[in-house]
C-alpha cells in the first residue's frame, strides 16, 4: 500500500503541471502560427501591390504614350482576417552604376491592431517621382495612380 500512495504523491503533481502546461504551450504555439500566417497573407499584399505600381509605371514609360493619366484600383482584400492594414511608401535613388540611376520604391505595410509589418521593394526608372501618400485597405479609393508629364517625368502615388 505504502508503494501505491508514493506513486500518486509524484504522479499527481506531475498531472496538475501536464493540465497548466499543455493548455499554455498549444497557446503560444498557436499564437505564433496565427501571426505567421497574417505576416504571409500581409506579405502577399504587398508585393501584389508593388507588382501593380511596376506595371503602371512600365505601361506610362511606353514610348508611344505622350502624357496622361492611368489609375489602377488594387485587387487586394479590404481585411485579412477582419483587420485592415495601412502602408506608405518611400522612393530612393541607386547609385550602383549597373542599375543606370534607377529608383527604388519601398512599400511597407502594418496590419493594424498587431506589431506585423512587411515590406516590398520596386525598381522603377530614373523618371519616376513619388507623392506622399497614405494606403488604407478598407477605403474605396484603394488604388495607385500615375501621371505622365510631357518633359517624361512619371508621378505616382496611392489614390486617396
Amino acid at each position: 500500500m505504502a508503494q501505491i500512495t508514493i506513486e500518486y504523491m509524484i504522479l499527481i503533481p506531475l498531472l496538475i503541471l501536464q493540465i497548466f502546461l499543455f493548455p499554455l504551450t498549444v497557446g503560444w504555439i498557436m499564437n505564433t502560427w496565427v501571426d505567421s500566417r497574417r505576416s504571409l497573407a500581409l506579405e502577399e499584399i504587398a508585393n501584389h501591390i508593388g507588382s501593380s505600381i511596376q506595371q503602371i509605371y512600365f505601361s506610362l514609360d511606353h514610348a508611344s504614350i505622350s502624357a496622361g493619366n492611368l489609375t489602377s484600383k488594387l485587387d487586394v482584400p479590404p481585411s485579412i482576417e477582419g483587420y485592415c492594414y495601412c502602408g506608405n511608401a518611400t522612393i530612393r535613388q541607386v547609385l550602383e552604376p549597373e542599375l543606370n540611376g534607377s529608383k527604388i520604391l519601398d512599400i511597407t505595410l502594418n496590419l493594424v491592431g498587431f506589431e506585423i509589418s512587411v515590406s516590398a521593394t520596386v525598381t522603377l526608372g530614373n523618371n519616376v517621382e513619388w507623392r506622399n501618400s497614405y494606403f488604407l485597405s478598407n477605403s474605396t479609393l484603394a488604388s495607385v495612380t500615375g501621371e505622365k508629364f510631357s518633359n517624361e517625368t512619371i508621378l505616382m502615388h496611392f489614390g486617396i
